[in-house]
């Protein structure tokens, strides 16, 4: 059987606008769809004014940036004291815009793409998620799990 990124990918997945707060990301986020393997979206795929890809946000991205800069720079988070504090790094996302926060270098697959190259392209760069284009503009989502899911579950192979 020969399978492509068209008959894996999702269609039905949420978007948010490269100018929309922060705490709206957070709320989509968190309240995902579940995916049909059972799998909840944990990502969104950031839009601009014409409909085209900009970025992803993920929860992997809100969380990083939670976490005070100078903890990029090799200091050991160990050694402080967190008491108190995590309201205000909380707080710091009011006014940040999910363009801010968002991966930009974002690499995408064509729906008729081999789900083989989909997978190595995965594997290789340790993505979880790679979107689907057509002309730039976001039309599905292909999931690792879901690959794994369809070949070993759907008995395929």
């Amino acid at each position: 059987m020969t399978l492509y990124a068209k008959d894996i990918m999702v269609s039905n997945f949420d978007t948010i606008h490269r100018e929309a707060p922060v705490e709206e990301a957070i709320h989509k986020i968190s309240n995902g769809m579940i995916r049909e393997t059972g799998y909840k979206t944990i990502s969104l795929m950031v839009i601009n004014d014409l409909s085209k890809l900009s970025g992803v946000v993920t929860m992997f991205d809100i969380l990083y940036h939670l976490r005070p800069d100078f903890l990029n720079f090799g200091i050991n988070g160990e050694e402080l004291k967190w008491e108190g504090q995590l309201k205000s790094l909380v707080d710091r996302f009011q006014g940040k815009k999910v363009n801010h926060i968002m991966t930009r270098k974002v690499v995408g697959v064509k729906m008729n793409d081999h789900i083989m190259i989909v997978l190595d392209q995965m594997i290789k760069n340790k993505y979880r998620r790679l979107p689907v284009l057509k002309n730039d503009q976001p039309i599905g989502i292909v999931y690792i799990s879901d690959i794994y899911h369809h070949l070993f579950t759907q008995k395929v192979i």
